[in-house]
């Protein structure tokens, strides 16, 4: 048998790579952990022994009783770690190739949709081209969750590359705006837009960080419409406004954005950026969402030396806050 196969299960660093964990996470480094308690235990156990004891015999039966139940909880425990590493690696793998493998019909789908709308093939009734715009919405938003699914998959291994250059963060945030002006105009929003003055440009991925400000952004604008007001004719919703607000705040550039939806109930908000997950309350506006923005939108800001965090209250509104470090 080759050495380096042999080796391979005591390994720590090599495991903790197959398995994408940090070294506190990986099972063979728990295992060592656990190894070392099981025999500082027995130390002391047969140091108590000695001191009560003058039978040597039964002090060492005593702690070889004690170590083998020790070590047996040990490589149990062990076990199931490693089942559930192996698990976790299996699933994301999974959603990695079955991203991969969907990106391609979904762009032929796309492209035939648009050529038929065009009518270059041959002329579409008023009918048939809302049934293409409705095949093309479903088909553009199957694309983002397959897109979402892709990223997340490389963050959790770890192999999203982060391409740093300087850059403007009032640019970016101004260029999301404009591209959101077409919906949130037809929807009652309005979008304003404070800047402090002299801001400087920072390090950043522009193409990560427009996902993840466009995330929050995104969302912001989804959940808005949430407060029936009743009036002479049937209800009419709230006006929507959204507050984007960005400033420097000691060696750090911090960016809010602020908004008057829905909001997020209180007994959720400790759920709100775990992967999946959406807001009890979020069925309200019926938004389209599949619960993966804020994950991605957390992971890129930390990889990018940020913090994010939020206040909210149901029916008042949220506010989400980052902030990036100034270099």
């Amino acid at each position: 048998m080759d050495s380096k196969n042999f080796l391979d299960p005591i390994n720590i660093a090599k495991q903790c790579r197959k398995y994408n964990l940090s070294i506190w996470q990986c099972p063979q480094f728990l295992f060592l952990i656990l190894g070392l308690v099981v025999i500082t235990s027995s130390l002391v156990i047969y140091f108590i022994g000695i001191h009560y004891s003058d039978d040597p015999e039964i002090v060492a039966l005593i702690v070889l009783s004690v170590s083998t139940f020790l070590i047996m909880i040990d490589f149990s425990i062990i076990k199931s770690f490693e089942r559930l590493a192996e698990v976790a690696k299996m699933k994301s793998e999974f959603v990695s190739i079955v991203s991969h493998q969907l990106r391609s019909p979904l762009s032929n789908l796309k492209w035939i949709v648009d050529l038929l709308i065009s009518g270059k093939i041959e002329p579409v009734s008023e009918k048939q081209s809302a049934y293409l715009q409705i095949l093309r919405e479903n088909s553009q938003r199957m694309e983002g969750l397959v897109s979402d699914l892709l990223i997340v998959s490389r963050l959790e291994a770890d192999n999203l590359p982060f391409k740093n250059t300087k850059a403007s963060l009032v640019k970016l945030v101004k260029s999301l705006i404009l591209r959101a002006e077409s919906f949130t105009s037809a929807s009652n929003i309005e979008i304003k837009l404070t800047v402090e003055e002299n801001l400087p440009d920072i390090f950043f991925d522009y193409q990560r960080m427009e996902q993840a400000v466009g995330n929050i952004l995104d969302n912001a604008i989804r959940y808005i419409g949430g407060v029936d007001i009743p009036g002479e004719i049937g209800h009419i919703k709230e006006k929507g406004n959204i507050k984007v607000i960005l400033k420097k705040e000691g060696n750090r550039l911090c960016l809010e954005i602020k908004d008057n939806g829905i909001g997020i109930p209180k007994e959720d908000q400790k759920h709100i950026f775990q992967k999946f997950f959406r807001a009890s309350n979020a069925t309200k506006v019926q938004a389209q969402g599949s619960g993966l923005g804020l994950y991605i939108a957390k992971s890129i800001i930390e990889k990018s030396e940020g913090k994010i965090y939020f206040v909210s209250r149901e029916n008042e509104g949220s506010t989400f806050s980052l902030n990036l470090p100034i270099k």
